[in-house]
């Protein structure tokens, strides 16, 4: 295999995309400070019930050693769908529109919510390497309703997009929720995003009688060289009038104990939202990203009553087909006996309301 300058710099920017193994030519980042705790040593946050980051050795075994088992994706894979949301959703009702990847526009109680958002072309330090996009967003940047709220789970660039945080400060100026230290990546890009950060277990309210909680989840965070683990990362359960929805962007499964933890202390949960993609190989996947046979299992320790899929069939992070997660999530529904109305896997553009 001849490796061109493009392809390595496009490989390793994929890599760091999918499991937080930093790029090494991102290296003089400002990082979080603050007083240790039991899962912050002073320097590195860390999960007492995780697992650390894969090795540089293990990404390029993943990525240069035998590449033949990469499914091709098609060059663009457009979904069907677009919407055009309503200006507010009032009450007790909520409204999910799927943007794509792990953005989703969520509203109800006369707020607007993104979670994730990512509209830029790549999820990469670069423009010209890195995984693109293969679908549009399923609503056009243009058409947003005025957003009052984003939350931002961690500072992987396929969930933090500090293009797009920047357009929406410009646009909207909306409180940005986001755990411990990527604010210090948000407004390093640009001041003018209103971030704020929390810690795990910190519950903000957010007006019109939510509130949101950030909770533990199986995951890590980097965006350069010296900055592994030097931000937080989370999932998210938002309280509202129509119940409470678990959010989680990205995660392993381990042994289900964050799943658990969940239902225990915000129980009952009325809709998660759970990621189905990015999980092949997975001798090297496995701690970072769930299969959906895995969140399947999460679904049941959660304890939802509905579920919706996420994190698949718009960024080639890793080696599954673009169709995979969606036909193995419902082998995986089959074989656990759960109807598969009950995780529904949307494109983007479809809409689910409750």
């Amino acid at each position: 295999m001849k490796l061109t300058r493009r392809r390595v710099l496009g490989a390793l920017a994929g890599a760091a995309v999918a499991i937080g193994v930093p790029p090494i030519w991102l290296s003089r980042m400002k990082t979080y400070s603050g007083p240790i705790s039991d899962h912050f040593d002073g320097l590195h946050f860390f999960d007492p019930d995780g697992s650390p980051p894969r090795t540089l050795a293990e990404v390029l075994r993943w990525q240069f050693g035998g590449r033949g088992q990469r499914a091709p994706w098609p060059d663009w894979a457009p979904s069907p769908y677009a919407d055009t949301p309503p200006r507010k959703v009032e009450g007790g009702k909520a409204r999910f529109s799927f943007i794509g990847h792990a953005s989703w526009l969520i509203q109800t109680a006369g707020l607007n919510i993104l979670v994730d958002p990512v509209w830029s072309e790549r999820v990469s330090p670069f423009s010209f390497a890195g995984p693109r996009r293969h679908n549009d967003p399923g609503i056009a940047f243009d058409a947003l309703p005025g957003i009052d709220v984003v939350l931002v789970s961690h500072g992987h660039y396929d969930h933090l997009d500090t293009a797009t945080l920047s357009k929406l400060a410009a646009r909207f100026s909306p409180r940005v929720i986001t755990p411990l230290g990527n604010d210090v990546t948000m407004k390093a890009a640009d001041p003018a995003i209103k971030a704020e950060a929390y810690d795990w277990q910190d519950r903000v309210e957010l007006g019109s009688g939510l509130a949101v909680t950030l909770v533990p989840t199986r995951h890590w965070s980097a965006r350069g060289l010296f900055d592994r683990n030097k931000a937080l990362w989370a999932s998210f359960v938002l309280e509202t009038a129509s119940g409470k929805f678990y959010i989680v962007c990205d995660s392993g499964y381990g042994d289900g104990r964050h799943f658990r933890r969940v239902a225990e202390a915000h129980g009952p949960i009325k809709l998660a939202i759970l990621p189905i993609g990015a999980y092949e190989p997975r001798w090297f996947m496995r701690d970072q990203h769930m299969n959906p046979a895995d969140a399947v299992k999460a679904l049941a320790d959660c304890g939802a009553k509905q579920a919706l899929a996420h994190h698949h069939g718009t960024f080639q992070l890793t080696d599954e087909a673009i169709d995979a997660p969606a036909i193995a999530l419902a082998e995986a529904l089959d074989a656990a006996q759960v109807p598969r109305e009950k995780f529904a896997v949307l494109k983007p553009g479809q809409v689910v309301e409750i």
